[in-house]
C-alpha cells in the first residue's frame, strides 16, 4: 500500500514529484493545443485526509440533491485496514475531510455520517456519505464533485493523480493493466499500472486518477513496488492468468473505478445487488462490524 504517513516525507524529499503548475513555461507546439482543449486537470474537488488523499465524487446517475460522497482507500479507513474477505456497509463514521479548489487552497470542511462502503478484496476503497449535498457544496462553496467515468479506461491514455494530502499531481499514461495485484495477505483485480513517471508516495493513498482527455476519475491511486520484493507489504506483485508472477520494482498502481458506478442506485446508495455489481459482498453480518 501508499503508506498514509510512516516515512512519506522521507520519499518525498528523496524521489521528488510533479508539482502542478512547476515546469517552466514554454509556448506549445500548435498540434500540442489543439489537443488541450479538454479543462485543465487541477485540485478542485479533491480532499485531504488526516491520513491519506481522497476526492468529492460523483456516478453518473447521481443527481445534485443527493448526499455527496467522498472516496478514498480501503486502507485508508480510519478503524484499519479491513482484511481479506472484509467488507463493510453502512457504517456510522464522523470523519472529516478538507475540501480544496484549484489552487489546493482549503475552502471547506466536509463531514461523513457514515462509510457507505468499504473493502480491500478485488479492489481498495472506501466511501464515504457527507451530511450535505452536491447542490450545496456547489453553492457555499463553488466547488463541483469530480465524476467517476463508467467504462474500462484505455491503455495509453495520459492520466494524472492528483494528491490532495501532499497538493501534489503526477502525470504519466496507463501502461496496461494486471490480472491480479497480490500485496501482502490482498489480492486486487484488474488493477490499472502507471507508466514509469508516476512515482506516488505515502499519502497519494486515495488520490483520484483522472483521465487527461475526459476529465473524468477513471480509477483510484493505492500501491507500488518500493523495494523489489516479491507480493510483500508495499511491494505487490502481478499475477497473470497462467499464475506467473511478475515484480517491478519502482512501478505503481491504482484500482479500476468504472466498476463503482454499476452499484450506486437512487440518492447515491449503495446496492449490491444492481444488474451488472460486482463489487464484494459482506459475507455475513460479522464481517460488516467492526
Amino acid at each position: 500500500m501508499r503508506r498514509p504517513l510512516v516515512g512519506a516525507l522521507t520519499t518525498l524529499l528523496l524521489t521528488g514529484a510533479t508539482v502542478a503548475g512547476a515546469a517552466p513555461a514554454t509556448a506549445a507546439p500548435a498540434a500540442e493545443q489543439a489537443k488541450a482543449k479538454t479543462k485543465a486537470v487541477d485540485f478542485a474537488g479533491t480532499v485531504a485526509l488526516s491520513n491519506c488523499s481522497g476526492s468529492l465524487i460523483r456516478m453518473p446517475s447521481s443527481a445534485d440533491n443527493d448526499p455527496a460522497l467522498v472516496m478514498t482507500n480501503g486502507h485508508c479507513l480510519e478503524t484499519g485496514m479491513p482484511g481479506p474477505g472484509e467488507v463493510l456497509v453502512d457504517q456510522p463514521s464522523s470523519r472529516t475531510f478538507s475540501l480544496l479548489n484549484s489552487t489546493a487552497g482549503k475552502v471547506a470542511t466536509l463531514q461523513a455520517t457514515k462509510v457507505s462502503y468499504a473493502t480491500m478484496t478485488d479492489t481498495d476503497v472506501t466511501l464515504y456519505e457527507l451530511n450535505t449535498t452536491y447542490a450545496r457544496i456547489k453553492q457555499q462553496y463553488g466547488i463541483d464533485a469530480l465524476r467517476l467515468s463508467g467504462d474500462h479506461p484505455v491503455a495509453g491514455t495520459p492520466i494524472k493523480v492528483v494528491s490532495g494530502y501532499w497538493k501534489r499531481i503526477y502525470s504519466c499514461n496507463v501502461d496496461g493493466f494486471v490480472h491480479q495485484l497480490r500485496e501482502a495477505d490482498w489480492t486486487w483485480k484488474d488493477s490499472l499500472r502507471y507508466t514509469s513517471s508516476c512515482n506516488t508516495i505515502g499519502g497519494t493513498s486515495g488520490s483520484p486518477v483522472i483521465d487527461v482527455n475526459s476529465g473524468k476519475v477513471v480509477a483510484i491511486n493505492n500501491t507500488g513496488n518500493e523495494n523489489g520484493e516479491r507480493c510483500t507489504m508495499n511491494n505487490p506483485c502481478e499475477v497473470d492468468e497462467n499464475g506467473t508472477v511478475t515484480v517491478r520494482r519502482g512501478i505503481n498502481y491504482a484500482e479500476q473505478t468504472y466498476g463503482i458506478t454499476k452499484c450506486v442506485g437512487t440518492g447515491n446508495k449503495i446496492d449490491l445487488d444492481l444488474p451488472g455489481c460486482e463489487l464484494p459482498k459482506p459475507a455475513g453480518e460479522e464481517l460488516t462490524r467492526r
